[in-house]
């Protein structure tokens, strides 16, 4: 094994294209659960010039208003300019019927909403418990979006993605050696002068706060040069597209499924948020300096079928100790991932962006 080497991720801004159609779907699961806590709901979204489709299956007592609460999140995320090609009152396709009574005939007895493998992971090498180069480039996306909304560089617009570049030694993180930015930003502004100010008011400050810098040299924004006009008019969006972004950006292994517009009996989700869990305080509480944990479920069986272990050599206890941690530590049944996490309110929109892990305001990020 190399005693140095590199690893890349990437994320992506909350007017990605991609995110925008995330957040419409967990927007409508919101909706749902905070009138209707056992409403079941996968619903997708898709966006592009000038127009919205939302697809799926809802049942649910509740009365929602599909596209009105498409509408708002869609200006929220400041698509309200007509030269952008894609707006908050672009055309809406609706296409949303019940679940199957076949799947909900499993799901009602507090079985999976689906078969799947999930995987949840944990590392020491940064204070959330995640790998360097995905924090920092959810990082940087968040505060290039802080920054547009906040007026403090009013130029950029909606859309953008981050990239980060992490060197290791003998397994550590070391040095940042890249960072690549794509932002959308007005015709009136040079790009040098966006490539400057994201270095002063974005890139130092957030690599400051885990003590790395970074040369000028080293940071490239827009590579071809010009970004004018991004969001859905320039690249289409579904949901669900970015499960890379939303889980340990490539680090660790991915399950086979998304997780924004999915309620709680959807594996996918649930059981990917209680792997991650078992993962954290594993590491937390210095059993290993890495963890992954891996679940999988069949449709309509309430406990999973397959249970992993992987602390990549990295045990300070014996397996016994590992396996008996892991056991205990959650019930992981479809209801008790459910039950640990109160997953039946709407807790998801923020999600949507930024990732799904490692940040301390969700419930399957606590440390016990």
């Amino acid at each position: 094994m190399f005693s140095t080497t590199h690893f890349t991720s990437e994320s992506v801004c909350a007017g990605h294209p991609d995110k925008v159609a995330d957040q419409i779907s967990d927007a409508i699961l919101d909706a749902v659960l905070a009138q209707d806590p056992l409403g079941r709901v996968a619903v997708d979204a898709l966006v592009t010039t000038d127009q919205i489709v939302l697809a799926g299956e809802i049942t649910t007592f509740a009365n929602i208003d599909y596209e009105q609460i498409a509408r708002d999140q869609i200006k929220r995320l400041g698509y309200t300019d007509k030269k952008f090609g894609f707006t908050h009152l672009s055309p809406i396709s609706t296409y949303i019927h019940k679940q199957s009574p076949e799947i909900a005939t499993g799901v009602d007895s507090d079985g999976a909403g689906d078969q799947g493998m999930m995987f949840g992971f944990a590392t020491t090498e940064t204070p959330e418990f995640m790998p360097l180069p995905i924090v920092l480039a959810h990082k940087l996306a968040k505060k290039i979006d802080q920054v547009r909304k906040d007026k403090e560089l009013e130029y950029l617009r909606p859309d953008g993605k981050t990239q980060v570049t992490v060197k290791y030694e003998k397994s550590k993180p070391v040095a940042i050696e890249t960072v690549v930015l794509a932002v959308p930003h007005s015709e009136d502004v040079a790009l040098e002068q966006v490539k400057s100010d994201l270095y002063k008011q974005v890139v130092l400050p957030v690599l400051a706060e885990y003590k790395f810098d970074l040369k000028p040299g080293q940071l490239t924004v827009n590579g071809t040069g010009v970004w004018h006009i991004g969001g859905p008019a320039s690249d289409t969006g579904m949901t669900g597209r970015k499960i890379i972004v939303d889980g340990y950006g490539g680090y660790a292994r991915v399950g086979g499924g998304a997780f924004s517009g999915k309620d709680p009996t959807k594996v996918d989700r649930s059981g990917a948020y209680g792997a991650r869990y078992i993962a954290k305080n594993l590491v937390a509480k210095g059993l290993a300096e890495q963890a992954e944990i891996g679940l999988a479920y069949c449709i309509g069986q309430s406990h999973p079928v397959m249970k992993t272990i992987d602390t990549f050599g990295t045990a300070k206890v014996d397996d016994k100790a590992i396996t008996a941690f892991v056991d205990d530590f959650l019930d992981t049944s479809v209801k008790g991932i459910i039950k640990a996490f109160d997953l039946r309110r709407p807790i998801y929109l923020p999600t949507a962006a930024y990732g799904h892990f490692g940040r301390a305001e969700f419930p399957w990020e606590r440390l016990v």
